[in-house]
């Protein structure tokens, strides 16, 4: 393979295949079409899921750009039962006190057309839990702290391709954020460099399913052409 050195370090040619702007229009028209299509599910079948889709969904999600590529994220798959049910319980806890006490008037206003509330059966019921952690640091060998960069970016940006890796493999996802989220480092014994960043029920959505009647903005809302 052709190389070369930048700054001492090899670098490898990037030749993706260039197809025709017919081909490219349609291409972006059919995931644009199946991406749309992506809704926040609550309700998930029991129904398994093989192994191999949750690892490319997590090689997927792997591949998305990091700073100075550190790739900071480490994903915790869980479908050990008790575990869930821990992390269900904790939730929950965490959930009834912000609907209760931590939330304004206006908060819990907005929720309301989505049908939420403290409750979260759903964090048993899906055959996966995906719990997303971001590495604030690397441990280093003589015990010293090494700087990731840019870390919410680019878990943030980890967890779109995994949400658009789920939806184009016709799974259902959801992206729920209790807060705080301390609860999760304690349950799966994560290091002290990692933080919870988001949890990711995935499985298929139950025979009777329903998501709220809401509609995302307009392109002409969203993009300004200059």
């Amino acid at each position: 393979m052709e190389k070369k050195q930048v700054n001492g370090h090899p670098f490898i040619p990037y030749r993706p295949d260039v197809l025709d702007e017919n081909s490219m229009i349609e291409g972006s028209s059919n995931f644009l079409s199946k991406i749309k299509t992506r809704r926040s599910v609550r309700y998930f079948s029991k129904r398994d899921i093989p192994r191999e889709i949750i690892n490319n969904l997590i090689e997927t999600a792997s591949s998305a750009p990091s700073g100075a590529n550190k790739q900071p994220w480490v994903f915790c798959v869980v479908k050990n039962q008790d575990i869930k049910k821990k992390i269900r319980q904790a939730a929950e806890k965490e959930e009834y006190e912000s609907y209760h006490n931590r939330m304004n008037e206006d908060w819990i206003n907005d929720l309301r057309p989505l049908g939420t509330n403290w409750e979260k059966p759903f964090l048993e019921e899906a055959p996966y839990l995906i719990v997303v952690f971001k590495k604030v640091y690397e441990p280093g060998p003589s015990g010293n702290k090494v700087n990731n960069y840019y870390v919410n970016e680019s878990v943030g940006l980890a967890c779109g391709f995994l949400l658009a890796a789920i939806q184009m493999t016709g799974l259902a996802a959801l992206t729920h954020t209790p807060s705080p989220m301390n609860f999760l480092t304690d349950i799966l014994n994560r290091p002290e460099n990692e933080r919870p960043f988001l949890l990711i029920p995935v499985g298929y959505p139950s025979e009777d399913c329903f998501v709220p009647d809401i509609h995302r903005k307009k392109l002409e809302e969203v993009v300004e052409f200059y």
